[in-house]
């Protein structure tokens, strides 16, 4: 296996890891869930960086990749559903999202049609991202908890928009083809 599906293979270990430390509901398990979520992050970055750079890229880290991105977000996000830190609704039409976006575009790969990933999909990853960050450490410091919500509802928002573009997106394939 090479180093980025290696990294990418760490994120996934870390997910699990992530949630019981999260959950212990310990002041330091916060701190340490935040370092656990943003070493994750950083395999994100990695791994895609170095498969580009040094052409690494391959058919089992094209699979991965999307998983383990998933798997981190919504684990993370479920983890502050229950520290009842976000509304369970916000989390369920993410993850909701996430399920209709894949089976579009895997029913779409399957009749050989490539639907990519979208500017708006990475740009509800990177809020996504960046909430958990500030609803995490909003947890032992007040004035962040606002502003990870803040960037959630824009997050929410985001998906909800780009799983309409990749519904239509969708569809034009299927019409065309």
């Amino acid at each position: 296996m090479n180093l980025p599906n290696t990294l990418t293979s760490i994120r996934i270990v870390l997910v699990p890891i992530l949630v019981a430390v999260l959950l212990t509901r310990e002041r330091i398990g916060i701190y340490v869930g935040t370092a656990i979520f943003s070493v994750a992050v950083l395999t994100d970055y990695l791994d895609g960086y170095l498969a580009r750079r040094r052409g690494q890229v391959t058919r089992l880290g094209i699979l991965l990749d999307p998983i383990a991105d998933k798997l981190l977000t919504i684990s993370a996000l479920i983890a502050l559903v229950e520290l009842k830190t976000v509304p369970a609704w916000m989390v369920l039409i993410i993850v909701a999202r996430e399920v209709i976006v894949t089976g579009l575009r895997n029913t779409a790969a399957m009749r050989g049609i490539l639907i990519p990933a979208s500017f708006l999909g990475k740009s509800k990853m990177v809020l996504q991202v960046v909430a958990i960050f500030l609803l995490l450490l909003g947890q032992q410091l007040n004035g962040l908890h606002m502003a990870g919500m803040v960037v959630l509802w824009l997050a929410v928002a985001v998906a909800i928009i780009s799983a309409l573009k990749y519904l239509d997106q969708f569809l034009r394939s299927i019409i065309t083809s």
